[in-house]
């Protein structure tokens, strides 16, 4: 059961207010969705995901558990065997509470607490960044196993020019012919 509140409770005494939250806990479990006050639907929320974190994990002491809050055998099953599983995926959150108006007769806040049955979105958080490992030193450049002569590399300059030169003159003969 959550933390006891301060204040008026749910019912007349700590019992019936247990008594309260077990019965919407129920309903909220057989029917995927229920109406009730904003402040029933508030309480009830906790306690209902407490029981669904239990029936995700599954067990003979987790049904005893919740055995212990949902009386219905039915609703128990469907409970482990279907809400358990489906929500499998989710870290929390397995409940949502959305506001509706108020009651005709005394304008009471109403709301509708539901299961959440829809996957889960793919969030993408981002990744804590590592630690870069540690640079090493700079290795000293290996040595060629060929010594190169200062004569080589000027040959290697000329031919390097001559095949500029001639890439130069084909794209000029083309400019010529698309001006004629």
């Amino acid at each position: 059961m959550p933390k006891p509140t301060k204040g008026p409770r749910l019912g007349g005494s700590p019992s019936h207010e247990r008594i309260i939250l077990a019965n919407l806990a129920t309903q909220l479990f057989q029917h995927g969705k229920i109406t009730t006050t904003v402040t029933r639907a508030k309480r009830v929320q906790p306690l209902a995901e407490h029981l669904i974190t239990k029936a995700r994990r599954g067990g003979l002491h987790e049904i005893r558990v919740v055995g212990k809050v949902v009386k219905d055998k039915g609703v128990l099953d469907h409970l482990f065997r279907e809400v358990g599983p489906t929500l499998a995926g989710r870290d929390g959150g397995y409940t949502r509470i959305t506001k509706t108006g108020t009651r005709k007769g005394d304008g009471a806040p109403m709301a509708i607490i539901e299961i959440l049955t829809e996957p889960v979105e793919a969030t993408k958080k981002a990744a804590p960044k590592k630690a870069e490992p540690a640079k090493a030193p700079a290795a000293k450049p290996k040595v060629a196993d060929e010594v190169v002569e200062p004569e080589d590399v000027a040959e290697d300059a000329e031919e390097a020019d001559e095949v500029e030169g001639s890439e130069d003159e084909t794209a000029d003969e083309a400019k010529d012919e698309a001006e004629s």
